[in-house]
């Protein structure tokens, strides 16, 4: 690619901000809301419960009405905080997948039923469970409250890359320019573009020509020169100068709307996995119902029915624990506040859980292993000229310019950058004959001219100084000298941009500029690699740019010249090899590979689509966070067993007891002590859970 014809033009555009799209918010608030009114309504049940009162050996307070107290409040628990609970264990129960839903559903209808037939006093059974009824709704609303809260805000992918969209466009007619909607652009009609406007449509070029921002669609690291027959993408931004475009599509049948819909089908289709404590709820659920079920009729066969009731009872209700309600979500609550403080922000507790078993980490390029922005990295000079001169004097040409690679230029020549020069090279010395300050000097150039698509002139201590690619070349008739050849072959070889500086007709040298790639991501490749995970790189740049990148890198496989709807193929494809897939990216697109792999993970600086893409958010731009991604992951999947195997390990031990397994021997749970063994695992969990804040996630200690 001739480089500088991609030359005088706006700036580069920024990525958005992360932007907020309403989801589990809602269900937070609702949960949040309901803990606080039934937390308050508790207390008094809690305290005038007769079981409650025996088992720590207080008088309740005895005035008429008392005893209806925690029937009534009771009750209202039950029917309030409890409403969430019902209406999902029955979602779960008709949809035949059981999970905790059912499960305290299961636990708290029982306990209900159970605690209102001792308040009448019906068949003289003393199953009063208000207490225990009001404190595991309270509890397992906590938990829900605190694992809505941690997943964030859901997806709100397309929103996100609807705002790409301008709010209306500039249609060309007969008597003028007029503003309309776009819903109101028609295939055929021509609308103006003016210079740092939005692409309303795909279109075709049809008058003037323009430096075209496409990364936030093509990936491109840089703006690509459209002029009159190309086609031109909605939600690109034309940088320098105006276009107008016909419009060739709209709506549905926009490129854009075409990656909408990958990332609809690619969540759809990575939303069915059912998290670990769902599978340990239904475990709990048919263990629970079979073990009532055979407690009443072994009781029964022995003719004890109120035995039978009260063992059964008692089963049902201990086997929905308060541990388990809170094992998953407390886990999460702690790993995901650790999280954020090392800049990782955890949207999706599938995609925590997942992490641990990834095989291979997609990055795509730009933006994400690199900066995203050019820099210089290579300097090549004539003979009578030093690298300080050149670099002073295509500085002081490019001062003026907005283009990319300008203030690439501008920025290493005032920082004193020094790439591929001579050891030892000054450049005061050639430098002061010209009149050019060495070092750091920064020259004055007057009559400042934008050559469009082929560089930049200005006039520099009285001689004509151009800064141009290989088009400026041609067109005025000169050619490399020889002593640049082998270093310019080489720049080119790996894909830089190569600008040349000339001065009164005669080439002074060049200079290459590149991608930079970022420190971070050699030590995140490397350590990646240690952890016996395969790195592959994705980009729409062009093979040789890709290759460079990833031999300095050591990737292990590359794919480069990729399309949006290609990055979504290439997760897949590593998928079809029986890998799990981490996709790392920052572009709109790489949104639908986000949402298509296993674990989306999106760099913080990027767009908002990529960000609501993804199950994971690093708020900087360091590759390294990845790694504290895996290690939470690993970390917070181990204390989620280890809760889970003691939530469930109680059940196992206690649901026999409770159900009169050693009645013969004089051993038996009575519903009181059940409770209140309930209790006590839930305080291990927690303090177990309490444990992940110790974890140390610090990208640098991970990468070392």
């Amino acid at each position: 690619m001739d480089e500088h014809e991609q030359h005088e033009h706006g700036g580069h555009e920024a990525h958005g901000g992360h932007g907020a799209h309403g989801g589990h918010g809602d269900h937070a608030a609702q949960f949040k809301d309901r803990f606080w009114i039934s937390l308050a309504l508790a207390v008094p049940v809690v305290f005038f419960s007769e079981m409650f009162a025996d088992l720590l050996g207080y008088m309740r307070p005895d005035f008429p009405g008392a005893g209806l107290i925690a029937p009534v409040l009771g009750t209202v628990i039950f029917g309030y905080g409890g409403q969430p609970f019902l209406t999902g264990g029955w979602g779960e129960l008709k949809s035949r997948r059981p999970g905790m839903m059912l499960l305290i559903s299961m636990a708290i209808t029982v306990a209900f039923v159970a605690s209102w037939v001792t308040t009448l006093q019906l068949g003289g059974f003393d199953l009063d469970f208000w207490w225990e009824l009001a404190l595991l709704i309270v509890i397992m609303l906590l938990g829900h409250w605190l694992e809505m809260r941690a997943l964030g805000a859901a997806s709100g992918a397309l929103d996100a890359l609807a705002a790409l969209l301008p709010d209306s466009a500039e249609k060309v007619t007969d008597d003028g320019v007029v503003e309309v909607s776009l819903h109101e652009l028609q295939a055929g009609d021509v609308v103006l573009v003016r210079s740092g406007g939005r692409v309303p449509a795909d279109g075709t070029v049809v008058e003037g020509q323009a430096e075209v921002d496409e990364s936030m669609i093509t990936g491109e690291s840089r703006p690509v020169s459209r002029a009159v027959g190309d086609g031109v993408v909605a939600g690109t931004v034309a940088t320098d100068n105006a276009l107008r475009v016909e419009i060739t599509a709209v709506g549905d049948d926009t490129a854009l709307a075409g990656i909408q819909r990958l990332v609809a089908e690619a969540q759809a289709s990575s939303s069915r996995a059912q998290a670990l404590a769902d599978r340990a709820a239904a475990f709990l659920f048919y263990f629970a119902s079979i073990a009532g079920l055979i407690t009443f009729v072994v009781w029964a066969l022995l003719g004890k029915f109120d035995e039978a009731v009260t063992r059964t009872v008692t089963v049902l209700v201990i086997a929905c624990p308060h541990a388990l309600g809170l094992a998953i979500p407390l886990v999460i609550a702690i790993s995901t506040e650790r999280a954020a403080k090392a800049g990782v922000l955890v949207k999706n507790r599938l995609a925590l859980e997942r992490m641990r078993t990834i095989d291979a980490v997609l990055f795509d390029k730009t933006g994400t292993l690199t900066k995203g922005e050019p820099a210089v990295t290579g300097v090549a000079t004539v003979d009578t000229v030093s690298y300080d001169e050149l670099l002073a004097l295509a500085a002081a040409v490019e001062a003026d310019s907005e283009h990319p690679l300008a203030k690439a230029i501008v920025r290493a020549q005032a920082a004193g950058v020094r790439v591929g020069a001579a050891e030892g090279q000054v450049g005061a010395e050639a430098g002061e004959a010209n009149g050019v300050a060495g070092g750091n000097g920064r020259l004055v150039a007057t009559d400042f001219r934008s050559l469009t698509g082929r560089g930049v002139q200005a006039t520099v201590g009285g001689a004509e100084v151009a800064v141009g690619g290989p088009a400026y070349l041609r067109e005025n008739g000169l050619s490399e000298p020889d002593a640049l050849d082998a270093e310019v072959a080489e720049w080119k070889a790996r894909g830089a941009a190569v600008l040349h500086v000339v001065r009164d007709g005669q080439v002074l040298g060049a200079i290459a500029l590149e991608d930079e790639v970022r420190e971070e991501s050699r030590q995140a490749v490397a350590a990646l690699h240690k952890r016996g995970v395969k790195v592959a790189m994705v980009t729409g740049d062009a093979h040789q740019v890709a290759d460079a990148v990833a031999k300095e890198l050591g990737i292990d496989e590359v794919f480069a010249e990729v399309l949006p709807q290609d990055k979504d193929a290439k997760v897949a494809e590593l998928q079809a090899r029986g890998l799990k897939v981490a996709m790392v990216g920052d572009g709109v697109n790489d949104a639908p590979a986000l949402a298509r792999a296993e674990v989306g993970i999106a760099i913080g600086a990027g767009t908002d689509v990529a960000i609501e893409s993804a199950g994971v958010v690093l708020a900087a731009d360091d590759p390294r966070a990845v790694l504290s991604v895996i290690d939470l992951s690993k970390a917070s999947y181990r204390k989620m067993w280890q809760n889970l195997v003691w939530a469930t390990g109680y059940n196992v031990i206690t649901v026999p007891l409770a159900a009169g397994v050693l009645a013969f021997a004089g051993v038996v749970v009575s519903p009181a002590v059940g409770a209140l063994l309930m209790s006590i695992s839930t305080i291990v969990v927690a303090l177990n859970a309490q444990l992940l804040r110790r974890l140390n996630l610090s990208p640098t200690r991970l990468a070392a």
